[in-house]
């Protein structure tokens, strides 16, 4: 396990119950476990969506740092004589840089970069300018770099030198004298003349790992520490684009990070209440550093690609069914660029970009959420392509955008027929729907192909799809039904992950930022005691003969794990009222329960949910004592999820 045991609040208490209400048993088999648990069962799913990538995950702050928006001074406000250029270029593939010149008016000239919703910069942090600068000049140039607070004040100037008239990279770090979310990046030309600038940058030196094309650090430390089994990536609808032109191409987001051309985000103009033109994909965030990113934070990497169909809901392009090689050829030198030896063509790309290793991708998602005959045929190109050359690939198809429904109907039957090894389910339901469909893959066929709980979040209408209790109460509750199947579940993935709190398109999300802070919601909490405590084999348990999914308000789970020869239990009370609950575990032959721990959140106010400034909401730890070994008696309270870790140890110890 990670750091969520030593960094959650502890009590000496012992947890315990004496209670005359009625009991409800339930027994444990520790002696036949049922199903194993995988070890990507429990991961995130990530899409450039709420501003995720640029202006969130992807640390870079200056907003269209390469000019190439449809409007190239978007987000900058020029001052003085600056111009738009794009002779001799820089970058083959970027090719509009500015032209500022001086006059020698006092006014000078500029340019002001507002940032995604402010620069947020903290007092004592130091940040990474860089830019790709030339002069047409004999003489060298001063520029003037400058942040600049809210108040319009700027404290921070640093002067630096170009001179040349070929591009070269000018870097420099500045140490930034204050502490604002909504901060901004300006540039000035000093020296009379002019001065041309492409990709002008600005990057936290502390990064996640301190990388210099980096991450938000405290962002990937909250991905970190769910533990995932899984990453998948890009996104969903984003794969397919509006328009086949801006579907997601991987082979876009690769190679040098100035070189790679601005691509139009999905999302920015689909919610016309919530529209948001200057939404862009830079793709610095491409896919080397996703590969990189689950590496290092310990998940299997899930790619999805598009299989030639763009969105569905926005758009009726299609690929010909004798036009489709390309895309499937794209998909087949994805797998190269993960796998493939260095020598070998992507595989060069990959370790020219600094990673020599292989990343070992294992399993490959094609196509989002498309329905109907049209994907039905073109997956079978894929599939039948990515079988001959690269047999050892999962592939993953997909079941539609909704939990049932005629598409619904239509896609599973097909999936079998086809043989793909996963079938992708997405459900943005209410909570109640959630709460009621915990047994929803009890039934499921055990030898077709497993599933993958791709997107999935419980909304509460009643609020305005709030991050708040109900919601999460109600996922906790309905995963158990994964953790109990997870003969036929092998993925889970809630959606989305991220959100900008001053620019967003979709809620709830997993975890709300603004350009300084970051707050984990409920339903990430949720998915951190899943994620940490998944053990490795499924244990049987029941209540009245039957798996318990919502009898009197109750839902749970058991297994073990082998690693560390626990038993753990996963209970669920969504009622008003507090369960007086017997636990009798069978099988344990020479061994015993030790006293162990209980993780637990519980709140009776359902509405409740955390803010960037109070995480009123999170997991709380206490001890646990079974009574003789045997048993363990607890009262759950209303409202109420708790973990129970109890090691089993040889009698007499």
């Amino acid at each position: 396990m990670k750091q969520l045991i030593t960094s959650l609040l502890f009590s000496s208490a012992l947890l315990g119950v004496t209670s005359g209400q009625a009991q409800q048993v339930m027994t444990v088999d520790v002696s036949n476990p049922v199903a194993a648990i995988q070890p990507t069962m429990y991961g995130v799913f990530f899409e450039d969506i709420n501003f995720g990538a640029d202006g969130g995950l992807y640390a870079e702050l200056v907003k269209n740092r390469s000019f190439e928006f449809p409007q190239p001074f978007v987000g900058w406000v020029p001052f003085g004589n600056v111009t738009m250029k794009d002779e001799n270029p820089c970058f083959e593939r970027n090719p509009h840089y500015v032209r500022i010149v001086n006059d020698g008016r006092r006014l000078r000239a500029g340019i002001d970069n507002e940032g995604y919703r402010g620069i947020g910069l903290k007092a004592g942090e130091s940040y990474r300018f860089s830019a790709y600068v030339r002069t047409s000049a004999a003489k060298p140039m001063k520029l003037s770099v400058e942040l600049v607070d809210s108040d319009g004040k700027n404290p921070l100037r640093k002067e630096l030198e170009v001179s040349g008239s070929e591009w070269t990279k000018l870097t420099a770090v500045l140490k930034s004298p204050f502490t604002d979310a909504h901060s901004r990046l300006r540039v000035v030309l000093l020296t009379e003349g002019e001065v041309d600038m492409d990709h002008i940058s600005l990057f936290p030196v502390n990064t996640w790992e301190q990388r210099e094309n980096g991450l938000r650090a405290d962002l990937v430390q909250a991905l970190y520490d769910l533990n995932p089994g899984v990453f998948r990536f890009p996104g969903g609808c984003i794969i397919e684009g509006n328009t086949l032109a801006t579907r997601y191409q991987w082979k876009n987001s690769v190679g040098p990070v100035e070189n790679r051309p601005l691509n139009e985000n999905r999302w920015n103009y689909t919610f016309t209440h919530k529209a948001f033109p200057d939404y862009f994909q830079s793709l610095g965030l491409g896919f080397f550093e996703y590969f990189q990113l689950c590496e290092d934070i310990g998940a299997e990497p899930l790619p999805v690609v598009s299989c030639g169909l763009s969105c569905q809901y926005e758009s009726n392009e299609v690929v010909p069914l004798d036009e489709l090689q390309p895309y499937v050829q794209d998909v087949l030198d994805l797998i190269e660029f993960a796998n493939g030896p260095a020598t070998s063509t992507w595989g060069k790309v990959r370790a020219d970009m600094g990673h020599p290793e292989p990343f070992n991708l294992k399993m490959i998602g094609v196509g989002n959420e498309q329905w109907d005959k049209v994907y039905v045929e073109r997956l079978e190109v894929f599939v039948k392509a990515i079988r001959e050359k690269y047999p050892d690939i999962k592939i993953i198809g997909s079941s539609g955008p909704n939990a049932d429904g005629d598409k619904f109907d239509y896609l599973w039957p097909e999936m079998k027929r086809i043989g793909v090894d996963l079938v992708d389910e997405h459900y943005y339901m209410a909570p109640e729907w959630f709460q009621k469909n915990a047994a929803r893959y009890d039934t499921y066929d055990r030898k077709g192909p497993k599933v993958f709980a791709g997107e999935y979040a419980a909304h509460d209408y009643s609020t305005g799809k709030d991050n708040n209790w109900l919601a999460a109460l109600s996922e906790a509750a309905f995963m158990t039904g994964l953790e109990r199947n997870a003969d036929v579940v092998h993925l889970a993935t809630y959606a989305p992950l991220f959100a900008h709190v001053d620019a967003w398109q979709w809620n709830p999300d997993m975890i709300w930022f603004d350009n300084l802070r970051m707050m984990r919601t409920p339903t990430y909490y949720v998915q951190q005691l899943y994620g940490m405590n998944a053990g490795t084999d499924v244990l049987n348990l029941r209540m009245d003969g039957k798996p318990v999914a919502g009898q009197d308000s109750l839902y749970a789970t058991a297994a073990t794990d082998s690693r560390t020869g626990e038993v753990i239990l996963k209970l669920v009370n969504t009622g008003s009222k507090a369960a007086d609950v017997q636990i009798n575990f069978q099988g344990l032959k020479k061994k015993q329960l030790a006293q162990g721990i209980c993780i637990y959140m519980q709140s009776d106010d359902l509405k409740q949910k955390n803010t960037l400034e109070a995480e009123n909401l999170r997991p709380q730890v206490t001890q646990v004592q079974p009574a003789d070994g045997q048993s363990l008696r607890i009262l759950l309270p209303a409202r109420y999820f708790g973990v129970y870790r109890l090691p089993l140890t040889a009698k007499g110890k």
